[in-house]
């Protein structure tokens, strides 16, 4: 028997030794294995050879007993793993599930502390695709804010460029942006403040042939244009596609937002705004002027939301108009109601 264990030891030390494969290790050992039991099988007992080793099939019967065993156990444990694995993973449409390195738990310890996120909270945010539609006076400290807060995957639509004029309010480009498209300029600000999340800029108008597309790959929308024609392009295309459309509107001092969501009950943004106002009564502004912070209270408000509803923490605007006037430091809300002729969202 002491051959028999020398020669087994051999194979695998020795095997190890010179870089074979597990597998073929395990094999020289089968073969060692049925070669000895064929000896003590068919050799007469006081066989020379026999002795050698071991003199009795029966330890090796018992051995092979055992490691069948074994080999069934290994087998049936890994059965049971990959079935509860294809029972608990997710669907393709999905997103699969993200671990944290110490740096991101780190960076987001004051969301894990927070009862109403902690670690499940900020695991869906990580998850999350949101879309913010422009990189102007809204969209830029909402893309700020989802990228700090380390939402996931981060999409920016805007044709425009920085100018001088806009960083008076708009925060997240710089000087030395001015002539840069600005999907591009918050791209690098938002990259800079956490390369953890991933940013897709579109540097295009939305238009209707894209809409749809685009916004199938993504949670929840952000409006934060300066257009009309724009905002009921949004809204069809997010009740189109059941997605929840968080919009943001400016002017002067006053600051609005709401959740718009018709498929969980809600109105969409054209029950609200069936048409738009006649040219002049609602000034961009450009024409009408802005107060530099103002942008930055109600861009950081949409994130606010965003975070709420990809989250299911408190309850958001959705059913409610906030509406923020900044220069008496006021805010009211106005009780919102779906309009059973709406051409967007009315049943049929």
């Amino acid at each position: 028997m002491f051959l028999v264990l020398f020669l087994a030891g051999l194979i695998w030390w020795g095997g190890r030794l010179v870089h074979l494969p597990r597998s073929l290790r395990l094999l020289l050992l089968g073969l060692l294995f049925m070669t000895v039991l064929a000896l003590q099988l068919t050799l007469p007992e006081g066989h020379a050879l026999r002795e050698a080793t071991g003199g009795t099939p029966a330890p090796l019967l018992m051995l092979g007993g055992f490691g069948l065993l074994a080999a069934g156990y290994g087998w049936i444990i890994s059965w049971l793993k990959l079935r509860a694995q294809s029972k608990g993973s997710p669907s393709p449409m999905s997103q699969p599930p993200s671990l944290f390195s110490d740096t991101e738990l780190n960076r987001y310890a004051r969301h894990i502390v927070l009862r109403e996120l902690g670690g499940p909270g900020q695991k869906k945010l990580k998850q999350a695709k949101v879309l913010v539609i422009g990189a102007g006076g809204l969209g830029a400290p909402a893309l700020q804010y989802l990228a700090a807060a380390g939402v996931g995957t981060i999409g920016v639509i805007d044709d425009d460029e920085v100018e001088n004029a806009n960083l008076q309010r708009q925060v997240i480009h710089r000087d030395q942006d001015i002539g840069m498209p600005k999907v591009f300029s918050a791209e690098a600000a938002m990259r800079a403040q956490n390369p953890y999340v991933e940013v897709r800029p579109y540097h295009r108008r939305l238009t209707a042939d894209l809409a749809e597309e685009l916004f199938a790959d993504f949670d929840l929308i952000l409006d934060g244009t300066d257009n009309f024609e724009t905002r009921y392009l949004v809204n069809e295309t997010a009740v189109k596609l059941g997605k929840p459309l968080i919009s943001g509107a400016l002017s002067q001092w006053e600051g609005q937002l709401s959740l718009f969501h018709p498929k969980s009950g809600g109105p969409c943004y054209q029950c609200i705004f069936p048409e738009a106002p006649a040219a002049g009564l609602a000034p961009s502004c450009s024409e009408a002027g802005v107060v530099g912070p103002l942008p930055g209270v109600v861009g950081a408000m949409m994130a606010l939301e965003a975070i709420k509803a990809l989250t299911g923490a408190g309850t958001t605007v959705q059913g409610e108009l906030l509406i923020y006037d900044a220069l008496y430091g006021e805010s009211r809300k106005i009780r919102l109601s779906r309009r059973e002729d709406c051409p967007v969202c009315a049943p049929g």
